[in-house]
Formats: structure tokens, C-alpha cells, sequence
């Protein structure tokens, strides 16, 4: 018997233009979150390498933490994830939704 299983990609297509594998991914033992390592890991979940489950047993995120990610990603790209500019980006689209 066939059990249902979903059918992942290989490899996908990285925040800059690299290939990204589950080996080429950060390691688990990550603390350091630097701009490219969070960028690398919603590529990989975007692209179906990963869920999001995974990813935040993997690395010990909460859900809310890789949402924020994923909505800096989508609201302002790689330079929304920058800590020093996540309080700049808010009021900047706390702003925007009042107009």
C-alpha cells in the first residue's frame, strides 16, 4: 500500500540566488541569526524544503518568532529582518494601514 506522502524538492532556489539544501541549511546548534541564516530558512520552507514545523523544532523557534520572519521577508525583503530596523518597519506600516 501507498501511504500519502508530500513529495519535497531537493534543493530550492536561496535569498540570493543560491541553491539551498537541507545539508547547506544553518546548522540546528544556530544562536547567531544574522540576516542571511533567517533569509536561508524562510526560502527553505517557502520553497517546500521544510515545514514550519520542522523548522522550529529544528532550530527552537516559537511559530510567532518564524512568523515575524516570514512577514519582514514578504513586507520589506532581507532588509526587514535587520533587529536594529524591526522597530522602524512597524511604525512605518503601522502608518501605512491608518491611510
Amino acid at each position: 500500500m501507498i501511504e500519502n506522502q508530500k513529495i519535497r524538492p531537493a534543493k530550492v532556489i536561496g535569498p540570493l540566488g543560491e541553491q539551498l539544501t537541507i545539508e547547506s541549511l544553518p546548522p540546528p546548534s544556530t544562536t547567531r541569526w544574522v540576516v542571511r541564516r533567517k533569509a536561508e530558512v524562510v526560502a527553505a520552507v517557502n520553497g517546500g524544503l521544510l515545514s514550519v514545523d520542522e523548522v522550529c523544532e529544528r532550530y527552537g523557534l516559537t511559530p510567532e518568532e518564524f512568523a515575524g520572519w516570514q512577514r519582514a521577508i514578504d513586507r520589506s525583503g532581507m532588509p526587514g529582518l535587520r533587529v536594529t530596523r524591526i522597530q522602524h518597519y512597524n511604525a512605518l506600516y503601522e502608518r501605512q494601514q491608518k491611510y
